[in-house]
Parts: C-alpha cells; structure tokens; sequence
C-alpha cells in the first residue's frame, strides 16, 4: 500500500523559509515522477514543481527561483525547500507520485495522471 506524509508546514513571515517533506512507503521515490501541488481557500488546486525519474524538474512560473523540489533516495522522500515566502504561497501544500513505473512527468504540472496523493500540509505566510 502506498503512502505519502508530508510535514514541514507551519507559519512564517513574508521572506521567510520553509522545506516541506513527503516520505514515501510503499512507494520508491527514485525513478517516478513526481511532484508538490497547492490549493488556496477558494481557489483550485494548482501544480507547484515536479521531478522526473531523471532529475529533471518543472517550476511552476510563480515559484521559479525560490522554490526548489529534490529527493533524497536513501530516505525515499521528496522535499521542497521555499524560498523568499509570499503571502500568495498561503496555501496546503500536497505532495503527489504518479502510478508505478512511471518515470516521466506531463509537461504543464497537470493534476491528473497522479495516483497516490498525501494529505497535505498547510502553509501559511503573513506580510
């Protein structure tokens, strides 16, 4: 049975820093596309960064440049480390895997072609 936690959530101030963390059972992290998406209250859910099975990575353009996502393989877990936090970042933060075997990632940071999504961690920045 897969299974992703995430933690790392918490509040901060306009500027600050935060790394969010999603370990996987269940579930290798290396090798599989995977990726952190966001939802605001009131707003849809929306794609933050992905990592494909390679290494390659996607930035959503609001959070390119202050966000970076890598994986730990001996620890088989995703991170994002956030950079330069905005109010706008004020969102649950979720992390997501695509189905087994799947190396690559959609281009576009889409939501569908995810199978295994954590239960988020909520992120607030205050100005």
């Amino acid at each position: 049975q897969v299974q992703l936690v995430e933690s790392g959530g918490g509040s901060v101030q306009s500027g600050g820093s935060l790394r969010l963390s999603c370990a996987a059972s269940g579930y290798t992290v290396s090798g599989h596309c995977m990726a952190w998406f966001r939802q605001a209250p009131g707003k849809e859910r929306e794609g933050v960064a992905d990592r494909d099975g390679g290494g390659r990575t996607t930035y959503a353009d609001s959070v390119r440049g202050r966000f970076t996502i890598s994986k730990d393989n001996a620890k088989n877990t995703l991170y994002l480390q956030m950079n330069i936090l905005k109010p706008e970042d004020t969102a649950m933060y979720y992390c997501a895997a695509r189905p087994i075997n799947y190396w690559t990632c959609s281009s576009g940071l889409p939501e569908r072609g995810y199978s295994y999504w954590g239960q988020g961690t909520q992120v607030t920045v205050s100005s």
